[in-house]
């Protein structure tokens, strides 16, 4: 892991400064946080982004915003190159308290690399700033919680699900592998993680496949990758989960579906 480096605010009549930083795979900067908003992006590749027990994947249709102050993990599985827009509070308006994922196209793109310009005069940094600005638009999408639990023989299921989340052993049987009873386990499960087992498996099963559909792997490959025996059990268990269907997701569709994330088991 390495520091991240955080861009001084522009000296001029500016609001935004734009860095970039390349990541090796597995490279993730330590828990940080900035004092200017931040608007991660993924310029090649696909970034991971985690706030307390929330993660968002982020293909380059979709960044996320992350406001002044907030402590973050930035990050990625295989090579990327992190785009970042730093916002000074004080000559921004936009006033989202939350992170919330935004959707990008192709001219928020070309403007995220205009503004990269260091030469760029004062009345033309201005203009692309306010169009930038325009160009935000939050997207629906629910981040796929997956609590670390503080418990030593929750901590070691867990760690197993996390390698492997395709394992396909049952509650009864993780619990014998740690030593405890079935309800002991399904009771240590809920307390330290707000989620019964079969929901937090599912949960973790969704972020492990999220970056390997923005790679572009067919959903039936990486369904059996995660431990679905059909891609329609992994397509259902997505939307119930995500409130959309991967597509949307990784294609940064607004218009999600008409659905309500459920805490209903896979």
């Amino acid at each position: 892991m390495t520091d991240a480096v955080v861009g001084a605010v522009p000296a001029g009549v500016g609001a935004i400064i734009v860095g970039t930083f390349p990541l090796a795979p597995g490279q993730w900067f330590i828990p940080h946080s900035h004092p200017q908003h931040q608007l991660a992006w993924a310029r090649r590749g696909v970034l991971g982004v985690a706030v307390d027990d929330a993660y968002w994947v982020l293909p380059p249709t979709r960044a996320l915003w992350l406001p002044a102050g907030v402590v973050h993990r930035t990050g990625a599985t295989r090579e990327a190159v992190l785009c970042s827009l730093y916002f000074e509070p004080d000559r921004c308006d936009q006033d989202w308290t939350e992170p919330t994922p935004v959707g990008i196209d192709g001219l928020l793109a070309h403007l995220i690399a205009y503004l990269s310009r260091e030469n760029l005069p004062d009345d033309a940094r201005l203009r692309a700033e306010a169009v930038v600005l325009d160009l935000l638009r939050p997207l629906p999408a629910t981040p796929i919680d997956v609590p670390d639990p503080a418990d030593d023989r929750v901590r070691a299921v867990a760690d197993a699900l996390l390698t492997n989340p395709a394992d396909p052993r049952s509650l009864a049987a993780h619990a014998r592998s740690v030593g405890v009873s079935r309800r002991t386990l399904t009771r240590l499960f809920v307390h330290d993680t707000g989620m019964n087992f079969d929901r937090w498996r599912t949960h973790a099963r969704l972020r492990a496949a999220l970056p390997l559909l923005a790679e572009g792997r067919s959903v039936s490959r990486v369904a059996h990758t995660v431990g679905y025996a059909t891609p329609s059990a992994f397509l259902a268990a997505f939307r119930r989960t995500v409130g959309t269907s991967p597509g949307r997701y990784l294609n940064g569709d607004a218009s999600f579906e008409a659905s309500t994330p459920s805490v209903a088991d896979e």
